[in-house]
């Protein structure tokens, strides 16, 4: 093994939010075309597929580790959750979301951060909450790369921010297609997620990319609205056929409603998925939390 640092892209959505890949067109897409050791599934208000992705990932000995994540709509913008393993309640005060990422062991980072527009957490509410004196609400990180038409205008300000407060700067590709994967990324100490973990707590992160291109968003912003599509076509005709099924979430068993990943996986892997710890069960091996809304 080279003394290479870890590389890490922490922020990509799949079909089960606005993405266009599956979860295991993303896996094969990170084993054979990145050099990517750690990746999280970050969909909006949700961690079903990310979790899938996890087990599946370990069922099959990949090289990368998943990270279970989640963007969550706060009140003061989107913030990723990372290293959870439930979902986090949105629409909810930005301090508030926070505590409950840690109280759950996980690490809170604002996407996109500093950019005039709702979804991203203003400079003015990050500052009042790290300056609080309860540790619990502050930030673990900023995402001070995303290549995106969000990140591309802020970019140098979200470094001098994370900079000037000491946080972990993160590289992350926001991913919705697959190429788009990695190409923001960050580099830690290590190779592992438990590695990555350290190093986002101990501020020993880098944050590493390229912008998109406006073709390239173009682009992705049709096959997005091509996946709407689908998704309206898929929901409507399980309602008219009352057959149990509706919009692809991306993961095995994910047509159904509720989702039936546990029963799919087992069937191609031999066993029934036991829960973290479970007797006989692999370690992590978890169930996939029922969907938020209908999905």
């Amino acid at each position: 093994m080279s003394d290479r640092l870890g590389r890490a892209d922490l922020h990509i959505h799949t079909l089960a939010s606005d993405g266009t890949a599956g979860v295991a067109e993303i896996l094969d897409h990170v084993e054979a075309q990145t050099e990517l050791d750690v990746i999280a599934i970050t969909d909006h208000e949700r961690i079903d597929a990310a979790v899938a992705a996890r087990t599946i990932a370990r069922a099959r000995g990949l090289r990368v580790e998943v990270v279970i994540g989640e963007e969550v709509t706060t009140l003061g913008g989107h913030l990723l959750a990372l290293f959870i393993e439930q979902p986090v309640r949105p629409l909810r005060s930005l301090r508030s979301t926070i505590a409950a990422v840690h109280e759950q062991g996980g690490l809170a980072v604002p996407a996109h951060p500093l950019v005039p527009y709702p979804l991203c957490a203003q400079s003015r509410t990050l500052r009042r909450l790290l300056a609080d004196s309860d540790p619990l609400v502050h930030p673990d990180g900023l995402e001070t790369f995303n290549p995106t038409a969000l990140g591309r205008p802020w970019h140098r300000r979200a470094v001098a921010f994370a900079t000037e407060h000491g946080l972990a700067p993160l590289g992350s590709s926001d991913a919705h297609a697959l190429e788009a994967i990695g190409r923001c990324w960050t580099t830690f100490p290590g190779r592992t997620a438990e590695d990555l973990r350290r190093a986002i707590i101990e501020h020993r992160t880098h944050a590493h990319g390229e912008f998109h291109g406006t073709t390239g968003q173009l682009s992705m912003f049709a096959r997005q609205l091509r996946k709407y599509g689908r998704d309206a076509r898929d929901g409507i005709r399980g309602r008219v056929l009352q057959d149990g099924t509706g919009r692809d979430l991306g993961y095995p068993g994910g047509r159904y409603r509720p989702p039936r990943f546990e029963e799919h996986f087992a069937a191609t892997h031999g066993a029934r998925t036991r829960r973290p710890g479970e007797p006989g069960g692999p370690a992590g091996a978890a169930t996939v939390p029922n969907e938020r809304g209908g999905g």
